[in-house]
């Protein structure tokens, strides 16, 4: 026999004990508190007569034929490979095993958190719920008189303050072209579908006098603090614009609505200015500024109550969509209601559609052109339906002045929401 084969069987030998040496070794490794045995070659293994090369599990080693006094050379790479795999299964503290122990706690967490945060989602349809039970129920709303609506404007006010900044109001004052067509949408192009529609009804539809001049006076009020919530809802970054116009159109509308509404119903309405002045502060300017207060000292506190105002938003919301609806439900079920319902529907849509349209026209080159579409729109198409129906049983002699207004309030609600849904599940699409 040769001198390579009599080496043949003694290397084989040794190759064997390292084997079972590697395989008996203890191993420091573990997973949490599981052990991992260490095995680099699997029982039924059998290496191959030609010492040449072999490939075991996962991984090749390369055997060069040797004396038998270079037995160091076959437990080198075996000596590395078991060391390279047992330091690899060793916990430190920049091991991926603690990371991973998060990453299973964090999806539970973060789903609670996404239920709360995507309350808003299922806005619309609880919104045209509360619609139903109004009317099929109306003392579930009832309770919710006038007196509870400053308030509960003034929350969703606040959760708008809170998700924004001051740097956000600071750039929507940088842009007075936008404000400026918010205006114009709000106290020209509206007040001028209310005379339209308000014609309508008497010349087309035959409807007496005083509902037509409901439909002519909730044209001439300001925008609606809903329509802040409905652009914050569908572009976060716009709501501050959104704010700044509402407020402008409410500010002047103590000169605003009186001129108008003498220009249209041919009737001049005492408006109290001191009242819409606190108004204004009730409702926008103090519930805003404590939300961005609290988000720039009290950061903890903003962090936390932050998941929980989106589902409050959604119950407020809905209670201020069915309680003018329940508690005016006379009205709207009255033998003209309907015949008003169609009008008020029609008028609305002009007013959103016109809003969209114009600015379209307006700012085509703007690069957010379509987040201000949908801004000027809410803002032509939401007014505050509740300030005319204030001022209709006030001034008025005759209770049908109120209709209108009455029933604009849920139209108003029911269709800027319905676009809020429609335009963010785009929005989501686009992302």
């Amino acid at each position: 026999m040769s001198s390579s084969g009599q080496l043949l069987p003694q290397q084989h030998q040794h190759f064997q004990q390292s084997r079972i040496l590697l395989q008996s070794s203890p191993s420091p490794s573990f997973i949490g508190k599981h052990k991992i045995p260490l095995r680099i070659f699997p029982e039924t293994h059998k290496f191959p007569h030609h010492l040449s090369g072999g490939r075991l599990r996962g991984f090749s080693l390369n055997f060069h034929p040797v004396s038998a006094c270079g037995n160091s050379r076959w437990l080198a790479p075996l000596r590395s490979a078991g060391e390279k795999l047992s330091g690899s299964l060793e916990p430190d503290e920049s091991s991926n095993y603690s990371k991973e122990a998060a990453e299973i706690l964090k999806p539970k967490k973060a789903s609670f958190l996404t239920i709360l945060q995507g309350a808003n989602s299922v806005l619309p349809h609880v919104v045209i719920a509360s619609t139903v039970l109004a009317l099929v129920y109306p003392p579930s709303f009832t309770w919710f008189t006038n007196r509870y609506y400053a308030p509960a404007l003034g929350f969703l006010m606040f959760a708008v303050g809170l998700n924004s900044s001051e740097k956000d109001f600071i750039e929507a004052f940088n842009r007075p072209a936008a404000i400026f067509a918010g205006y114009v949408g709000q106290f020209v192009v509206k007040p001028l579908l209310g005379y339209l529609f308000g014609t309508i009804s008497m010349t087309i539809f035959g409807l007496p006098t005083p509902l037509a001049a409901g439909i002519m006076l909730t044209s001439c009020v300001s925008g609606a603090q809903l329509s802040n919530y409905a652009t914050f809802l569908t572009d976060p970054a716009m709501a501050p614009l959104s704010i700044v116009m509402t407020s402008l159109s409410t500010a002047t509308a103590v000169f605003v609505t009186p001129l108008l509404s003498l220009l249209l119903i041919g009737k001049r309405l005492p408006v109290d200015v001191k009242g819409m002045v606190s108004n204004i502060l009730q409702i926008v300017v103090t519930p805003i500024a404590a939300g961005l207060l609290l988000n720039r000292i009290f950061l903890r506190i903003s962090n936390a109550i932050r998941p929980f105002l989106p589902p409050l938003s959604v119950f407020v919301t809905a209670l201020c969509v069915g309680a003018p609806l329940a508690i005016n439900i006379s009205s709207v079920l009255s033998p003209s209601g309907l015949s008003v319902l169609f009008l008020v529907i029609a008028f609305h849509l002009a007013a959103f559609v016109s809003g969209y349209t114009l600015t379209g026209l307006l700012f085509h080159n703007t690069p957010d052109v379509k987040a201000l579409q949908r801004t000027l729109s809410y803002e032509t198409g939401m007014q505050s339906s509740l300030l005319a129906l204030a001022l209709a049983n006030r001034f008025f002699q005759d209770p049908l002045v109120g209709v209108p207004p009455a029933i604009s309030v849920v139209i108003m609600s029911l269709m800027g929401f319905s676009l809020v849904m429609l335009w963010s599940k785009k929005s989501e699409a686009i992302a």
